[in-house]
């Protein structure tokens, strides 16, 4: 039941972030590294790309309940995320393994908000964003990943306890 999805998502938007604290870039399409994250993005650059934390992404779903509870409109590039879907569940594969285009990634759990989202969107971001921001994965095989391309659940299903 856990691999069952209604159809595939697909990738709605791509930024990355060249160094910490700057804007985020929208860009097309990204190169994804085994074992170090997006390339131009400060995370792969710096080598803290080396954890759970390679790539981040949420569901454009998502921005609209974020922007509802903030009473203002929210972008992709106000949470920080790397890749933006839509149409599929990012959290139910938090902990699995799935494809964004060529792109083969292994959730490693949520992408709870921070202190940053308060600054970057006012006073109540952060609890405005918690269980609506995104996921966390590491790549498991190197690839592109292009606006359009289609994110389909691969394998592995939630730890005991998170069903």
């Amino acid at each position: 039941m856990h691999g069952n999805f209604p159809r595939p998502g697909s990738v709605a938007w791509i930024g990355l972030t060249p160094k910490k604290m700057a804007k985020l870039v929208s860009v097309e399409s990204a190169v994804a590294q085994v074992g170090s994250g997006l390339e131009g993005d400060r995370h792969c650059a710096s080598g803290r790309g080396t954890g759970k934390r390679q790539v981040t992404l949420i569901q454009s779903e998502h921005l609209d309940v974020i922007s509802a509870l903030l009473g203002k409109s929210v972008t992709a590039f106000d949470t920080r995320r790397n890749i933006v879907v839509s149409g599929i569940s990012l959290f139910a594969m938090r902990y699995a393994r799935f494809r964004v285009g060529e792109l083969l990634l292994e959730g490693t759990g949520i992408c709870a908000p921070c202190n940053r989202m308060e600054a970057e969107l006012g006073p109540g971001a952060f609890n405005a964003m918690r269980g609506h921001g995104g996921i966390t994965a590491r790549v498991v095989e190197a690839g592109v990943v292009r606006l359009g391309d289609a994110v389909r659940y691969e394998s592995g299903d939630p730890p005991k306890g998170e069903e």
